[in-house]
């Protein structure tokens, strides 16, 4: 009978440690291959850690409300397996034969670890980092904390917890009172200041960021303190992929059970295009420029609640279009119901962004880093347009839609953005209408 270590998994590129909130299982228990093992929180994400095989909890090496360090064994697990399958590399990231999923970090650009801070230390009640770190970052002092209601186990205050509260404390949110200073002159006579407060009329509401915003925010604006911006444009015909969806899209659904929109189609010409022009795919480090041998195309996804992820479809151009079909829809699935997982987020090394989604004509986006090019797609709209036949050239009523490329300047120039967003129209604008399914 082999033993294997559960490590404490890396929830992050900043995360280097994990607090344990709760052990579903205890020694003597039986688990199963990607049962919950215990609860997790970080500064980021609350998480579940499954077991990686088939076994017999034999020992557990950490209390609750341990923090503990990514990399450290938390747990022993006897299994029949005939050999120990741990491993560990130099980064401390464990590495096992059976990889331990974790729940889905947010974004991938994540803050600095918050550590903790010694106004939430002088209580006897448990937070957890991430809770920590949300009061720290709203200005939610010890007092004002201890008067959350918590949901989670013994009333621990979750995520949900104080969001909720955030949610209600924002609607509530009070005029600040006239602060006043003294200060002492020269002659040691009291002089009393009053500094204005911020004027909040019936006519306003002031609504707080969410976490996830606060994110996106910091992202963008360093992709535009990183990046000199370039935009450029083309307009393309698509009128045969028009007609093409519209014939087979009831087949295709029937036949596959997924449903074919046009972002497949986008995304196929984006991977033969960056076949074209490999150096739309690369990344910026200093002076050096990073090839990227792998295709991997990004899409910009709304989330319910406002926010934007974007979920990566890994080696886009090995898949056929119905392959990409499934890719798409099981992320942008996943994406809505906050199921991603941090793989799926990450590794992009180009970005599709579609705003004909929300009736724009066309967009200028800003760059993801460390990516140098991002591409926009606007609404499909009918349009007289002169059509070259054989019989000379006619006005037809033809499907255009506009395309926008993003680029970095600093290593794409106009030639290579131009000339690669109209590779890209072109692919679109040869789409076999007479193509099968």
């Amino acid at each position: 009978m082999a033993k294997i270590e559960l490590i404490m998994p890396k929830m992050g590129e900043s995360i280097m440690e994990a607090t344990i909130l709760g052990w579903l299982k205890q020694p003597g228990d039986t688990v199963e291959m990607d049962e919950p093992i215990l609860e997790i929180a970080t500064d980021k994400v609350d998480s579940e850690v499954p077991s990686p095989v088939d076994g017999v909890i034999e020992e557990i090496l950490f209390e609750v409300d341990d923090v503990v360090e990514v990399g450290k064994i938390i747990a022993i697990i006897s299994t029949e397996a005939s050999v120990e399958e741990t491993v560990q590399d130099d980064s401390s990231q464990p590495i096992t034969q059976n990889k331990v999923s974790t729940q889905e970090i947010i974004a991938k650009q994540v803050e600095p670890v918050v550590t903790e801070s010694n106004d939430y230390n002088e209580t006897e009640r448990f937070y957890s980092p991430l809770v920590k770190s949300i009061a720290k970052a709203e200005n939610i002092g010890l007092e004002e904390l201890e008067n959350v209601s918590g949901s989670g186990t013994n009333g621990r205050v979750t995520k949900d917890d104080i969001f909720n509260y955030l949610n209600n404390r924002s609607a509530q949110t009070p005029v600040t009172k006239p602060q006043t200073i003294v200060k002492k002159t020269e002659t040691t006579k009291s002089v009393t200041s009053t500094k204005p407060a911020n004027s909040v009329s019936g006519d306003v509401e002031i609504i707080q960021m969410d976490r996830m915003r606060k994110l996106i925010a910091k992202h963008m604006v360093d992709s535009k303190r990183i990046a000199p911006h370039v935009t450029s444009f083309v307009e393309a015909d698509v009128t045969n992929i028009v007609k093409w969806r519209n014939a087979n899209k009831k087949q295709f659904q029937e036949r596959y059970g997924e449903k074919i929109t046009f972002t497949p189609i986008f995304v196929e010409a984006v991977s033969k295009a960056i076949q074209d022009f490999p150096l739309i795919n690369i990344s910026v480090d200093g002076d050096t420029i990073i090839r990227k041998k792998n295709i991997n195309i990004g899409i910009a996804t709304a989330l319910p609640s406002g926010n934007l992820i974007v979920p990566v479809v890994k080696n886009a151009d090995q898949y056929s279009l119905l392959g990409l079909a499934k890719q798409l829809n099981d992320l942008i699935a996943k994406a809505r119901n906050n199921k991603l997982k941090p793989d799926d987020i990450q590794d992009g090394t180009f970005t599709l962004t579609n705003v004909g989604t929300f009736g724009n004509l066309s967009g200028t986006p800003i760059i993801n880093q460390p990516q140098v090019a991002i591409l926009s797609v606007g609404a499909i709209i009918k349009k007289p347009a002169v059509v070259e036949t054989e019989y000379g050239d006619v006005i037809a009523i033809r499907h255009l839609m506009m395309m926008s490329l993003s680029y970095d300047h600093r290593v794409v120039d106009g030639f290579l953005g131009g000339s690669y967003l109209r590779r890209i129209a072109d692919y679109l604008e040869q789409f076999d209408v007479n193509q099968g399914i």
